[in-house]
């Protein structure tokens, strides 16, 4: 078969769904509820982007960092809708991995699949650096201790590992391995908890608001606003994280399409509020470069140490959440794209006893630790926006192919204004890749270029839809 069009190959909806669950030496559970799906989805979205990204995007737009979220939701609502037409049709693990397989080719696939790893993986280290920091507030507000600098950070950022970061890798893996249900009830639990903080947050800073800290509201104009929704995208990574449970969904068809839109309303609305709420208690030049924001507006509009405790403590269990589901998401790609051959297969290997992929778990959490624990925040977000902005135009493109190349094909959810809506999608997704600077976009181009050394090295030999077709 001529290269070129082995690595174009479409792999058949159907086929990909009916594959749905199976792995080497055993198939994973169908036991995720609509509710479970959907804190799931809002559980990988709702952490480090609004505890710890607010006091980075800040400086970028003032006061409108509020419409820099709003730009950034939009974004996400485009996406969102192709992801949940695509969930609906193809309900399985690879997200968009899988969806770019059955509309655009292998590579295509292949390269988007790439991009998770960036979006799940490395977002998960960036994640637990954060982690780390409102540990320490906690620790320091509750017992006036505080984790030495060498340990609490990474090089680059006063530190030699971030052990904090390391620790709640460790913590994630030890519970995604008892198995999917009882991380699922785990992470319902925590998502309660947060949201219920972040509430709390909003409550005691509306009541020091001033209207006089709104002024100006944009002071770096439209550019600046597009620059800070660029930076707080990555807020909104983790939304299509119930795509990733499509093999352990009771019913996917119907609950996956469901839990990706109500998490993105969810989180969209929680995310507003506090920064709108944030920036009116406090001037907006105050909360430049602060990595525990919330925490410092808590502590100067009351002249408190419990609100600011309460909310650290919010924020250890908000992040370790995150931690959770983000990297039961990544396992979950892994195991979809070792089942198609194209990495090797102890990523698709069950536990008999567990119903999970535990070797692949190990894996990823060693590469998470390494990571999280080694490499700044700064750095992780932006490369972690731009490789989820590519992987979600794929999507909405894949939406536009899969309706002219398969228009019979069952759906349970249609993108609305079809086809403005996936289209918008792309343009969104593209405008604020352009927003991020030249060292994310060198990044971005580096870590694609090697993932298509390790696809020629490896995946185009092993693939298994390209070794049927011979």
């Amino acid at each position: 078969m001529n290269g070129w069009r082995r690595v174009l190959r479409t792999k058949p909806a159907e086929e990909i769904v009916a594959e749905g669950g199976q792995g080497e030496g055993g198939e994973l559970r169908r036991t995720m509820t609509l509710t479970q799906l959907t804190l799931f989805s809002v559980g990988a979205t709702l952490g480090t982007g609004i505890f710890v990204i607010l006091g980075e995007a800040t400086p970028l737009a003032g006061p409108a960092v509020v419409s820099a979220f709003v730009l950034a939701a939009v974004t996400a609502l485009f996406s969102a809708l192709s992801y949940a037409e695509l969930a609906g049709t193809i309900p399985i693990s690879g997200s968009s991995y899988s969806y770019a397989y059955a509309t655009l080719g292998e590579l295509v696939a292949w390269v988007a699949g790439w991009c998770l790893i960036l979006e799940y993986a490395v977002s998960v280290s960036a994640v637990a650096v954060g982690w780390g920091q409102y540990l320490n507030e906690f620790l320091r507000q509750v017992a006036g201790v505080v984790i030495p600098e060498a340990l609490a950070g990474p090089p680059g950022s006063g530190g030699v590992v971030n052990v904090p970061a390391v620790v709640v890798v460790a913590l994630a893996t030890s519970l995604l391995l008892r198995g999917a249900s009882e991380s699922a009830t785990a992470n319902v639990i925590m998502v309660f908890v947060k949201v219920g903080v972040l509430l709390f947050f909003c409550v005691v800073a509306f009541s020091a608001f001033d209207t006089g800290n709104l002024t100006p509201f944009a002071p770096m104009g439209a550019a600046g606003i597009s620059a800070a929704g660029a930076k707080v995208f990555f807020s909104y990574i983790g939304f299509d994280a119930a795509s990733t449970a499509g093999e352990e969904s009771r019913n996917p068809r119907r609950d996956l399409p469901l839990a990706i839109l109500l998490s993105l309303a969810i989180v969209t609305v929680v995310y507003v509020l506090v920064a709108l709420s944030a920036v009116g208690a406090m001037p907006w030049q105050r909360l430049a470069g602060s990595e525990a924001s919330l925490a410092q507006v808590l502590t100067e509009t009351t002249g408190a140490a419990w609100p600011s405790a309460v909310l650290s403590a919010g924020a250890v269990i908000a992040i370790f959440s995150v931690v959770l589901t983000v990297m039961y998401g990544q396992t979950r790609i892994l195991f979809a794209m070792s089942r198609d051959g194209l990495i090797p297969r102890i990523f698709q290997r069950v536990s008999p006893r567990r119903q999970v992929p535990a070797a692949n778990t190990l894996i990823v959490a060693a590469f998470i630790a390494l990571l999280a624990g080694l490499v700044p925040l700064g750095r992780l977000a932006d490369a972690t926006s731009i490789g989820t902005l590519f992987a979600f135009a794929v999507v909405n493109a894949g939406v536009v192919v899969l309706r002219r190349t398969k228009p019979g094909l069952r759906r349970s959810f249609r993108t609305p204004l079809y086809p403005l809506t996936p289209i918008l999608g792309v343009v969104f997704c593209l405008f604020l890749m352009s927003r991020l600077d030249s060292a994310t976009w060198l990044t971005f181009l580096a870590w694609a270029a090697f993932g298509l050394l390790v696809y020629f090295g490896y995946g185009f030999r092993h693939s298994r839809l390209a070794r049927g077709a011979r």
